[in-house]
């Protein structure tokens, strides 16, 4: 039994690191001086590089579960534990704001945690444990977004709070329902029982874990928080909030469906696709006059969520579903983070306006950021474009034709509220503040990658190939 352990644990070796960076960094937060705790930020960047070379290391050739079946080491995860693990790696790089903040430490604690409950929920295979990934994966983002303790993150921090909470409220009974109509919690037990359940039970029980599920990612109905924490807390926090979780919940979803879901009888891709496409169709329709550059990536962001869910609409009947939704997943996070750390490296800049002239007085920071919001829209050859492409074709495998369709309608109505932040970029006279050169980096590193995501889509996609079955 102890031999069983330590091969299980041995395999958990990520999130391990992960876990033992936060209680250390918390410890060592105590004792440094407020105004030097950079090496808890040094420590919590050692633990991703670990963990990175432990995944890629260890990257599973077959699908396998640890601790009683409970958990999933599977292409899925590995491919969440890397892309969550660059994600932080970026975060810590747009922190520069809280250089000598008193609690500097308590934050990089928190982005851990945050961290981890998302690699947890990708790797869940037991509702239990969904449950309390779900709890990981919120209470620390709660904090983070009302970190600086001024009204309009406070405000944000409690709207946040309250849907969170009622949300979290309904997984927790759909949790409690699916166990007991299927007789067990875990979901190889729940793909062999819940055929048989009465129906009406097992849609109450799904509808309610979905709706947890579907607010982590921020898609319909639960995307309302998006906006308003997104613009009313800080941009390495709005980063954090629309980026991390929704890898976790993304994955969650896909394994949920593909899994336990599969013959349940009821069809539920299809109400996944209804999702994705209210998702894509809102979150463009909402953004296209927003004027905060927060709102505009905080509803951007929502449609994107609605692409993602397309690859878990086409769940178990497209050989690309899921090689298709860990490219999107790594290729969104990445362009998503380099968006934000233009935004986070001019703290000064809140509307389209204030970004008159950034090609004269930044000239790089302008091309980083034209970069990346051409990748958010799928220009080739960023890796958002291969995404959605690959994305595009499992759902018509699937036979989604009509979601591929609104898609692409979508994808093209997009460019318009993008190229309204494009254009004051590449006009007038600047006006702007000091940039923060440590944000700025991260977005000169960070558009690159979104374009190498796109070129070596090809090499991604054999990596993340696979099956969550054994």
């Amino acid at each position: 039994m102890v031999a069983a352990m330590a091969a299980d644990l041995a395999r958990l070796l990520p999130e391990l690191f992960l876990a033992g960076a936060a209680v250390l960094g918390l410890l060592l937060g105590s004792f440094l001086p407020r105004a030097r705790q950079w090496p808890v930020r040094a420590l919590a960047a050692l633990a991703c590089v670990g963990g990175l070379v432990a995944t890629i290391a260890g990257w599973p050739d077959e699908p396998t579960a640890v601790f009683a079946d409970t958990y999933a080491v599977d292409v899925a995860t590995a491919a969440t534990r890397a892309v969550v693990g660059v994600s932080v790696l970026l975060v810590l790089g747009l922190t520069g704001a809280l250089r000598g903040h008193a609690r500097e430490s308590e934050f990089v604690v928190l982005l851990l945690l945050g961290a981890l409950g998302a690699i947890l929920l990708a790797g869940a295979n037991d509702l239990l444990l969904l449950a309390a990934a779900y709890l990981l994966a919120s209470v620390p983002l709660y904090a983070l977004v009302g970190f600086w303790k001024d009204a309009p993150g406070t405000e944000a921090s409690l709207k946040f709070y309250l849907l969170g909470a009622l949300l979290g409220t309904t997984l927790l009974v759909g949790v409690m329902l699916l166990t007991g109509v299927g007789r067990g919690s875990d979901y190889p037990m729940l793909g062999r029982m819940l055929p048989g359940a009465p129906a009406a039970a097992v849609a109450v029980g799904v509808v309610a874990v979905l709706g947890g599920l579907l607010f982590k990612a921020g898609a319909v109905p639960a995307q309302f928080w998006v906006p308003d924490a997104t613009e009313g807390t800080h941009p390495v926090a709005g980063a954090v909030i629309t980026t991390i979780p929704k890898i976790g919940a993304a994955v969650a979803l896909y394994r949920l469906v593909d899994v336990p879901l599969a013959g349940a009888g009821l069809d539920w891709p299809l109400l996944v696709a209804v999702v994705a496409a209210a998702t894509m169709t809102l979150g463009n329709l909402a953004a296209f006059f927003q004027t905060d550059v927060r709102r505009l990536l905080a509803y951007s962001t929502i449609s994107q969520v609605g692409y993602v869910l397309m690859a878990v609409a086409a769940a178990g009947r497209a050989t690309l579903a899921l090689p298709s939704l860990l490219l999107y997943l790594a290729a969104y996070a990445v362009t998503n983070l380099g968006a934000f750390a233009v935004v986070a490296a001019l703290p000064g800049a809140r509307s389209l306006a204030d970004y008159t002239g950034l090609r004269r007085y930044r000239p790089w920071l302008a091309v980083s950021l034209v970069v990346c919001l051409l990748g958010l829209v799928g220009t080739p050859p960023t890796g958002v474009f291969a995404g959605k492409l690959t994305v595009f074709t499992a759902a018509l495998d699937a036979g989604l034709g009509w979601l591929v369709v609104l898609a692409a309608v979508n994808t093209v109505a997009s460019v318009f509220y993008y190229l309204r932040w494009i254009a004051p970029v590449m006009r007038g006279e600047p006006s702007l503040a000091a940039a923060d050169r440590w944000a700025g980096v991260t977005a000169y590193v960070a558009a690159p990658v979104s374009v190498a995501a796109g070129v070596l889509a090809g090499p991604v996609l054999a990596a993340v190939a696979g099956s969550l079955h054994g």
